[in-house]
């Protein structure tokens, strides 16, 4: 059931963390798989893995904010391969700034690079996806999806909104004629820029960690078994889900605090 042997998958943001991740576990399964990115260096390095599996890699440098691009990547997607069956949209950027500070423009790029760029491969696989009767995308959300964050998250909850709304929307128009659309709402991953911020403030180590009852933050890994059981067809009665890839946090009451044994695990890390 969760044998990809034979399928096209497209990962956005493929050249690290979340991304890279989804795309060697795609890989793992048995898909061919098209990266997509603006960091040639990172895809190359990822596509050398996924040929060490014996499958095939397509680096294709993308900026996802602009359409033309996408447009011409689906255009080579249907040259080399001739069909699409999964699609991971994680690429995307933002602009961290308090709401009272925060330029239009700032705004409007955030909203271009994670709701309209997304949208634009979402409309571009589900009409080759259509035409197959078959398919499945995810839309890489956030926590801040459907609660919010503050700590100057404005254009990105507000974008994530979109996110999760689209997927909605998507899931509802397109599940009847065989493509599913769902959402990953993940907390905290431990990636690069979250290390920057952690190493440029300590304190929020501690504070992030306090809200996860797992007792760790994510790793870029712990996507892999979600993202191959909804590219799967494991999955195939799932569609318009939001599933929180979140160590608990979602779960946890505001005022709630985490187990003994997590306060422990922290303070060890601590010291």
């Amino acid at each position: 059931m969760f044998d990809l042997a034979g399928r096209v998958a497209l990962v956005s943001g493929a050249a690290s963390g979340l991304g890279k991740a989804t795309a060697l576990a795609v890989a793992e399964a048995g898909a061919d798989v098209v990266l997509a990115d603006i960091d040639e260096d990172g895809m190359r390095t990822v596509a050398g893995e996924i040929e060490s599996l014996r499958r095939r890699a397509l680096p294709q440098v993308c900026d996802i904010s602009e359409p033309e691009q996408i447009c011409s990547m689906f255009e080579r997607i249907d040259e080399e391969f001739g069909r699409i069956d999964f699609v991971a949209n994680i690429a995307g950027e933002t602009v961290r700034k308090k709401p009272e500070d925060i330029s239009l423009d700032e705004v409007e790029w955030t909203w271009r690079s994670l709701v309209y760029g997304r949208f634009c491969c979402c409309q571009q696989a589900g009409r080759r996806m259509l035409a197959a009767g078959k398919g499945s995308i995810v839309n890489l959300g956030s926590l801040a999806s459907v609660t919010a964050l503050g700590r100057g998250h404005i254009a990105y909850s507000m974008a994530m909104g979109a996110v999760v709304q689209m997927t909605r929307e998507l899931s509802t128009e397109w599940s009847g004629r065989g493509v599913r659309v769902n959402s990953i709402l993940p907390a905290q991953v431990l990636n690069p820029g979250l290390r920057a911020r952690i190493d440029a403030d300590p304190r929020i180590r501690d504070r992030f960690l306090s809200g996860l009852p797992a007792g760790r933050f994510g790793a870029p890994d712990d996507i892999k078994g979600l993202a191959v059981f909804l590219a799967s067809d494991a999955s195939s009665w799932i569609t318009g889900a939001l599933i929180p890839m979140d160590g608990g946090n979602l779960a946890m009451n505001a005022g709630g605090s985490v187990g003994t044994d997590v306060f422990k695990k922290v303070e060890s890390k601590n010291t």
